[in-house]
């Protein structure tokens, strides 16, 4: 019995699975791992899948705990440790992704001012600021100056960044009206968020005492997301945004085969073995015909992928057609 935690959004992986079960007729049960007993109403399956979410308050305060102890009980969950422990956490995801030898663009992070000044002064720009978390490019920019990276730095070191940034979301809610992405309704929400941000936010208080820096790779219009899952990757080509670096997020996705060039899936399954991980989405950008790691995320987004024309396995043999990524989460935890 797969029991999967029934979570109210439709953005999420749990649609899917309950879909896949019931054409298959794969037994499972509906819970709330918010319940205090969940431990008690776990006692009858063999597998848990939580697609939990970086904005929701509640996830954030306990859906690790709660996996990462029933995986230690030996009980299979979905996702579990080397898959999500360091999920929207691009500080703890600079450790081992160095740790592990990989192609990651280079990326520094500081503790303090003064050591953090110290290497201001020493290098070029520009530079990408990011905070820890963040999705869709949230909480991104480009600090073009050492004056730019030390107005940071004060902020950093001082009152902090607050986990969500109410004017970018708002710059960007007008961007995807314009679009035809988002209706007006969307827009004007956002200026409601200013004065009273979501509660995510607020349970995450601001970012601060710590500085992080990607190097900036120019000469990119996009970048190239693969998941792995199972064995298995699919990929998009994500176009940036007009008069801007950042493709995250931005909903111009290109899926034929021919955009997503194959060194990117190698690199993918070769980073995914070392990781030993369920279900990961890598970012690359191209730096003088070499890939190079951004960023990781076990989620995505249901509906960005359902365009996808194929998929490879791990021979880097071709699939072409349709397929169901999240059945192959769901069969992973039958094995």
């Amino acid at each position: 019995m797969i029991a999967i935690h029934n979570n109210k959004s439709t953005d999420l992986f749990h649609f899917r699975w309950i879909e896949y079960c019931d054409t298959n007729n794969i037994p499972y049960k509906l819970v709330n791992c918010y319940d205090n007993d969940i431990i008690h109403q776990l006692k009858d399956c063999s597998a848990l899948m939580w697609h939990y979410h970086q904005a929701s308050p509640t996830d954030i305060v306990m859906a690790k705990s709660l996996l990462f102890s029933l995986e230690q009980s030996g009980t299979k969950v979905f996702p579990d440790f080397n898959t999500a422990w360091h999920f929207d956490d691009k500080v703890a995801q600079k450790y081992l992704l160095e740790a592990l030898e990989t192609d990651l663009v280079t990326t520094w992070v500081f503790y303090d001012k003064t050591t953090a000044n110290q290497w201001i002064d020493k290098v070029s720009f520009p530079k990408v600021f990011k905070l820890k978390g963040g999705a869709g490019s949230q909480n991104v920019q480009l600090a073009n100056t050492k004056q730019e990276a030390k107005a940071l730095a004060n902020q950093a070191f001082g009152s902090g960044f607050a986990a969500y940034d109410g004017w970018g979301s708002i710059k960007e809610r007008f961007r995807k009206w314009r679009l035809g992405k988002t209706n007006f309704f969307d827009v004007l929400k956002g200026f409601v968020r200013l004065v009273n941000p979501p509660r995510y936010a607020k349970v995450m208080g601001n970012e601060m005492d710590y500085l992080y820096f990607q190097e900036f790779i120019a000469n990119n219009d996009s970048d190239i997301r693969i998941v792995v899952v199972d064995g298995k990757a699919f990929g998009i080509k994500r176009m940036n945004r007009e008069n801007d670096f950042r493709a995250s997020g931005s909903g111009f996705i290109l899926y034929d085969k021919a955009s997503i060039d194959e060194r990117f899936v190698k690199a993918a399954f070769e980073v995914n073995r070392k990781l030993n991980a369920q279900c990961i989405a890598y970012d690359f950008v191209l730096d003088n015909d070499k890939p190079l790691l951004i960023e990781i995320s076990y989620g995505f987004a249901n509906g960005g992928y359902d365009a996808c024309v194929g998929y490879w396995d791990e021979e880097m043999n071709w699939y072409e057609g349709t397929f169901n990524p999240y059945g192959w989460m769901v069969e992973m935890m039958q094995k």
